[in-house]
C-alpha cells in the first residue's frame, strides 16, 4: 500500500509539511520520493528563510513552497504550513532525510484506527548522539509523570495528524524548537488519543540546527510551560510539599539544639501554603479553560 490518501469514506485528503531551511542538499530528493509514492497529496514545503537554494530545489522537484521572508524558526515554519494546509489529514516531516517517506502508510494505518495523532517514535540506534538519546530518555520520563500517560518519543518531528485537531494548538506553539514537545503534551491533556509507530531514522543529511545545550533548556521549559497550563498541582504540589519538608527537618534540628521554633522554618512553611494555593487557583482556572 503506497498511496494510503483517503479512509473508508474516501473523503480525506492528504497534505504532507515539511519546514525546511538550508536543506538544498536533502529536500530535492525528499519530495521527488514523495511525489512518486503519494502523487495525490500536497507537499508544502516550508523555506524558512534560506539562505541557500531549499525553496528553488523544492519547486524543481515538484513541492509547493511557502516562502518566509526570513527565518523564523522551526515551529513558525509549522504553524504556516499548517495554516497552508488543505487536507484533512497532515503528515509533518523532516526535509533533511531522516525520516523515510515509505514510512507514512503505517502511520496512516494508525491515524484510520481512531488515533487523533500518530507519532513515529525513534529507537535507541536512531538517536543523532549519546547525548541526545540520554536527553530524549530524561524528557519522555519527565513528560509522562506530567501527563499521566507513557511517551516513547517527545521530540519526533515526524508525525500524522488530524489537521482539525492540530489547528486547535497553534496558538500554544513556540516559533522555534520544540513543536512536537507542545502538540504532543497538548495532545494528551486535551484527552486526544495518541498512538506511537515504531520507525528508524536515518542520519540527516547536512548540518543540525539544535545545540544540545541551548535548545535542552528550551525543551525543558516547554515541557514546564505546557503542564503548568494542563496540570498546574503536577508541578506546584511537589514544590509545596519540598518546603514543607524542608521547613519539618528544620524544625526537627532547632528543637533539638535549642529547643525553639525557628523565623526559617516558619517561612518555609507559609511559602509551603502560598505555593500550594496558588496551585489550587491555577487548577481551577484550568477547568475553566477547559470547560471553555
Amino acid at each position: 500500500m503506497t498511496q494510503p490518501l483517503t479512509n473508508a469514506t474516501d473523503d480525506i485528503t492528504l497534505s504532507i509539511v515539511l519546514p525546511a531551511k538550508n536543506e538544498s542538499q536533502a529536500v530535492g530528493g525528499t519530495v521527488e520520493k514523495l511525489r512518486a509514492l503519494y502523487p495525490d497529496a500536497e507537499i508544502l514545503v516550508v523555506n524558512d528563510g534560506s539562505t541557500d537554494d531549499t525553496g528553488s530545489v523544492s519547486e524543481a522537484a515538484g513541492a509547493t513552497v511557502i516562502w518566509q521572508p526570513y527565518s523564523m524558526g522551526n515551529g513558525a515554519a509549522i504553524k504556516a504550513g499548517a495554516r497552508d494546509a488543505t487536507g484533512k489529514v497532515i503528515v509533518f516531516m523532516d526535509a533533511d532525510g531522516q525520516h523515510d517517506p515509505a514510512d507514512i502508510p503505517r502511520l496512516l494505518e494508525r491515524l484510520e484506527q481512531g488515533f487523533d495523532m500518530v507519532v513515529g517514535a525513534r529507537g535507541n540506534d536512531s538517536q543523532a548522539s549519546v547525548g541526545r538519546g540520554v536527553a530524549n530518555r530524561f524528557y519522555n520520563r519527565l513528560a509522562s509523570w506530567m501527563v499521566g500517560q507513557r511517551i516513547q518519543d517527545l521530540t519526533s518531528g515526524f508525525r500524522a495528524v488530524k489537521a482539525d485537531k492540530f489547528r486547535e494548538f497553534l496558538h500554544l506553539l513556540p516559533n522555534g524548537f520544540s513543536y512536537p514537545t507542545t502538540t504532543t503534551m497538548a495532545f494528551f491533556r486535551a484527552g486526544y488519543p495518541v498512538a506511537y509507530e515504531p520507525i528508524v531514522a536515518a542520519k540527516r543529511i547536512g548540518k543540525s540546527h539544535i545545540r544540545l545545550f541551548r535548545d535542552g533548556i528550551r525543551f525543558l521549559l516547554i515541557i514546564f510551560k505546557i503542564g503548568t497550563l494542563y496540570s498546574p498541582l503536577k508541578l506546584f504540589l511537589p514544590i509545596a510539599f519540598a518546603h514543607f519538608l524542608l521547613g519539618f527537618g528544620y524544625y526537627l534540628y532547632t528543637f533539638t539544639v535549642d529547643h525553639r521554633l525557628s523565623s526559617i522554618t516558619i517561612f518555609l512553611w507559609s511559602a509551603s501554603v502560598t505555593i500550594f494555593l496558588i496551585g489550587l487557583v491555577s487548577e481551577q482556572i484550568t477547568q475553566l479553560m477547559y470547560k471553555k
